[in-house]
């Protein structure tokens, strides 16, 4: 493939599922290049990364996981990639469906392409409670840009240059998945999303419990208000 094609991994205390994310994506995608950014773990993450030589980015504080893929982003718009993959490094993104939401972005369909589960309903299918609030959330993004996305929370997603651009700076560090559908839609960028099956967590425990799920939900709904009003119609770098 002559596209340069980057897959961002971000990773906070994943030292029981980063070697098996990155090795299967190495199998799976050989022609793609990978950057892990290591979130200023506590555990072994950082040393299992350079034990076995992954690329990765070691930073020196905590910055969320916001923070974090926009250094991904940085990295990839100065190395002049053509398209930049958000994947988890929990091991619930299958890269056997990269190309699903890659193959959108390079012929130009789209400019960020979002991973769902939920337009075929296949897989893992999270949490009741977290169905319930990922159904308010998507409901609340349509009615503040018009833009319907199922799967508003997922990390699985594919951007363009342009769109990895914009958000190299331009993007939200609390709670980016579904803030980022609202900016790019908000800047006049084209979303869409493509069907993925997922995959449990494989290991270790995830930030949002059931209990945080509502907590979530609300913080998130104030933050897309917010940004709806502070985010102006710039339509980006598009030339």
């Amino acid at each position: 493939m002559d596209k340069k094609i980057l897959v961002l991994i971000p990773c906070y205390n994943e030292e029981q599922n980063i070697v098996n994310t990155v090795e299967r994506l190495k199998d799976t995608c050989p022609d793609v290049d990978f950057l892990v950014i290591n979130d200023c773990s506590t555990d072994g993450s950082a040393a299992l990364l350079q034990s076995h030589g992954y690329p990765f980015l070691d930073l020196p504080v905590n910055l969320g996981i916001g923070g974090g893929v926009q250094c991904g982003y940085r990295y990839a718009k100065r190395c002049g990639y053509d398209v930049a993959v958000q994947m988890d490094g929990d091991g619930q993104h299958d890269p056997a469906y990269l190309y699903e939401i890659v193959q959108p972005v390079l012929d130009g369909r789209c400019d960020m392409c979002i991973g769902s589960r939920f337009i075929k309903k296949e897989g893992f299918q999270t949490s009741f409670m977290r169905r319930v609030g990922i159904r308010f959330l998507s409901s609340l993004i349509w009615l503040l840009c018009g833009r319907r996305v199922l799967d508003v929370t997922s990390g699985f997603r594919a951007t363009s240059a342009r769109m990895t651009a914009y958000f190299a700076d331009h993007y939200a560090t609390d709670y980016p998945e579904p803030e980022a559908i609202l900016a790019a839609s908000l800047a006049g960028f084209s979303v869409s999303e493509a069907p993925v099956v997922m995959r449990e967590r494989q290991g270790g425990v995830s930030s949002i419990s059931s209990f945080k799920s509502v907590y979530y939900m609300v913080k998130v709904s104030l933050a897309l208000l917010i940004d709806r009003f502070s985010i102006h119609k710039t339509r980006g770098d598009r030339t």
